[in-house]
Parts: C-alpha cells; sequence; structure tokens
C-alpha cells in the first residue's frame, strides 16, 4: 500500500469530499500507534482485521478512510516514556470519504462508530469535523430559534416550559386540569415527560385535545396561548402514526426522543410534519458516559439532533445533580446553537433541577436564547403551579434586569417562597 493511499495532511485532502473524525484511545506500550491507526482507518471503510482478496488501488483511492493525525496526549516529542506498563493516550484524526455514506444517520454512525470502533478497538468519537456541501444536505430545523419566538411572540427572554407533573400515571382529564392550572401563570409551552407515550389510560389523542381545549380556556383569562408539547416517541412504524393522530388533532408541537428512536427517526419526523419538534435525550447517558467508548456528549446531545431537525433540544447540566462537566454543557450549546453550514440554529432547553434560584446563572453561561424547562420548581410550588410559574418569570425578569433575585424577591412573594424553599 502506497503511504499517500493510506496518510495524508489535511490540506491535502479535497475539503469538501472528507469528513474528519477524531477519537481518544489508549494503547499498551508495545503497540505502534501508527500502525493501530492505519487499521482503525481500513477497517472503518473497506477492509478488515485481516487483508482480503479484491482490495484495488482505484478503491483504495476513493473509499478508504486516511490517517490525517496521531496526537500523543501529552504531546511528547521525545522517547523519553513514562516508567511502567500503563496505556498511552492518544488522540487519533481519521479522514472518511463522505461518498461512502452520504447524508445518512444511519451509515454515518456505523462508519463513525461500527466496526474496529466497536469490535477491535476501545476509541471514543470526541469530534467531527464535516464538509459544508455534506451538512447542507441534512434537514436541519425547519422552525429554530427564531420560528419558536415567532410562534410564542417572545423575542428578549428566554422561554418558558414546563413538563407535567407526575410523570406519568394519570388520565387525560387528570392532566387537563394540570393543564389549565399551570397555563394560568403564563408559561409558553407545557410538555408531556418523557415518560408518557401513548398508554391506554392516558392516549396521545385524547391529551391533545384535552389540552388544546385547557390552553384555550387559560388564554380567555390570561391573553397567553401555551402550547402543548405532545410526546410522540415510540417504535417507528407507531412513531409516525402517532405524528400524523397528533397533528389531526391539532397538535402545535411535538417530541421525540431521538436517544430511545434514532437521530434517523427524528429526521423522518421533522420532514413528515410541518411543526415544530423538540429532540429530548433520556437515555443518552450509555452512548457518551464511557470514557473509551461512544461518542461525545456535544456531538449526541447536540450536533447530531441539530442535524437531524430538532427545533429545540433538550439537555442536561452540571447544576441538577448529574455530574456532568461544565465545559460540555456549554460546547452542547455552541453546537446547537453556533453557524453551521446552513443548517439552523436549535433552540437550546436546559433541564433537570432547574429552578429560580438558577436563572442567573443559566442566562449568565449561556443568553436569553435558551428555554428553562423547570419540573418540580413549578408543579411543586406551595402557592399552586401558576405561582410556580410567576416566580420563574420573577427570576428571569431579575436576570435581564440585571437585579439580584434576593431583590427582587422583596416584592414577590411567589419568588420568595421558591428561594426559600429550594435556594
Amino acid at each position: 500500500m502506497k503511504q499517500e493511499q493510506i496518510y495524508s495532511l489535511r490540506e491535502q485532502l479535497n475539503q469538501d469530499d472528507y469528513l474528519v473524525a477524531s477519537y481518544y484511545i489508549e494503547l499498551s506500550p508495545d503497540v505502534d500507534p501508527y500502525e493501530k491507526a492505519k487499521t482503525f482507518a481500513v477497517g472503518q471503510t473497506i477492509g478488515t482485521w485481516v487483508p482480503v482478496p479484491g482490495i484495488t488501488d482505484e478503491m483504495r483511492d476513493r473509499y478508504m478512510g486516511k490517517v490525517i493525525q496521531v496526537f500523543d496526549i501529552p504531546p511528547a516529542d521525545l522517547t523519553v516514556q513514562p516508567v511502567g506498563n500503563e496505556k498511552r493516550p492518544y488522540l487519533f484524526q481519521i479522514a472518511y470519504p463522505t461518498h461512502n455514506f452520504g447524508p445518512d444517520f444511519p451509515m454515518l454512525i456505523t462508519t463513525l462508530l461500527g466496526n474496529d470502533a466497536s469490535t477491535s478497538a476501545q476509541a471514543k468519537l470526541v469530534d467531527v469535523c464535516m464538509p459544508k456541501p455534506f451538512l447542507n444536505a441534512f434537514p436541519g430545523p425547519s422552525f429554530g430559534i427564531e420560528g419558536l419566538r415567532d410562534l410564542t411572540g417572545v423575542y428578549e427572554r428566554p422561554l418558558l416550559l414546563n413538563m407535567i407533573k407526575p410523570c406519568t400515571g394519570f388520565t387525560a382529564e387528570v392532566g387537563q386540569k394540570i393543564f389549565y392550572e399551570t397555563a394560568l401563570g403564563g408559561v409558553d409551552f407545557i410538555k408531556d415527560d418523557e415518560l408518557l407515550g401513548n398508554p391506554t389510560f392516558c392516549p396521545l389523542v385524547q391529551r391533545v385535545k384535552a389540552y388544546n381545549a385547557a390552553s384555550d380556556a387559560a388564554y380567555e383569562k390570561t391573553g397567553k396561548r401555551t402550547i402543548y408539547v405532545a410526546n410522540i416517541t415510540a417504535g417507528v412504524g407507531q412513531l409516525e402514526e402517532n405524528a400524523k393522530h397528533a397533528v389531526d388533532a391539532g397538535a402545535r408541537m411535538l417530541m421525540v426522543n431521538f436517544a430511545a428512536v434514532g437521530y434517523s427517526a427524528l429526521q423522518r419526523i421533522t420532514e413528515l410534519v410541518n411543526i415544530p419538534i423538540m429532540g429530548h435525550y433520556a437515555g443518552a447517558g450509555p452512548y457518551y458516559e464511557g470514557t473509551y467508548t461512544g461518542a461525545s456528549s456535544p456531538l449526541t446531545v447536540g450536533r447530531f439532533p441539530r442535524m437531524a431537525g430538532a427545533d429545540v433540544v433538550m439537555i442536561n447540566t452540571p447544576y441538577g445533580g448529574y455530574p456532568l462537566k461544565r465545559q460540555k454543557y456549554l460546547r452542547t450549546f455552541h453546537e446547537l446553537s453556533m453557524p453551521l453550514g446552513n443548517v439552523k440554529r436549535s433552540l437550546t432547553s436546559v433541564g433537570g433541577g432547574v429552578r429560580p434560584g438558577l436563572v442567573r446563572r443559566f442566562i449568565d453561561d449561556l443568553g436569553a436564547d435558551i428555554m428553562l424547562s423547570p419540573g418540580g420548581a413549578i408543579q411543586g410550588h406551595p402557592m399552586g403551579p401558576a405561582a410556580g410559574v410567576r416566580a420563574m418569570f420573577q427570576a428571569i425578569e431579575a436576570a435581564m434586569q440585571q437585579v439580584s433575585v434576593e431583590e427582587m424577591a422583596k416584592e414577590h412573594q411567589e419568588l420568595r417562597i421558591a428561594l426559600d424553599m429550594w435556594g
């Protein structure tokens, strides 16, 4: 095999034809990292762990992966090595021809994480650099941040969402009452908890009709229309049926758990309906929590669902008890909100322990183009869910006006009680 067939400088590649993936890997001291990277690049594209007949130079030139870089961690350039037999960490950068898989999520994920990465090496995908023509072939959000703001008529402050609690185990009539009492506070969105799909005791279509009626009734009193986000997550065949039935029943926004159904299923729904889609991450932890396997959380929960078309994506934060690194939370926000070819920006929805006392921190971290998504902090407010909504709005107002939340609480009972309860 010619050197230029398996190795390449990044600058020598046709940037529009290759995707460059970066992997973290640890190897024994007796393993040559360049040889391992070479077998990795071949194994992820045209070959296997042993040479096979039928591979031609033309195949290698057009379809084989290329080793772009092998970085030592730390970046040592001399032969002085750590004493002992501990493994050595490296960062591999492998370029894959995009015509191997095209704009197709199952084949993209299989190429990035299948074969050698899942059978003969423990390697974690930490970053992907994609050419713009490849990126632009994905649908991306239909509405995105700007579309969601147009939908609500809210342009300056963070949007506010609540999820109905308890999570499951109630009828549509009970949920309707909870929805109405919460909507009286003027919340922008109310969604199903991710645990509530289409059970017989609380059918999806019944919820859409009942919750829309509750939204209308609250609108008559407040002048603010709360949008219901219906969870349609199900198996692939039922997923499309759920989407169709929910839209026919009057749904204005849907939610899909992409960690459970896959990115391509999420993409299918975004192409099928003409209303905003919320992507939920429930169950994504096993994809990114491994140090040596899977893919990083900014890709898993950020880049990929955005490419698949989620208009808003629920993410975790370091502030609710889950030990997520702050840098990963910030990078996930960047993957959702920073320029990415022609792909629209997705709205970042922060969840998990969100409460009035944390509002200023989220706005300082991420700015105002976010969705705050408290659950218990609204449903568990001692004065009722409408008061919980008002407490959140009071905390938002304090942050936007650069006033301390304690100062704002002096004149707002709802906020004062929330701070006393949850800090």
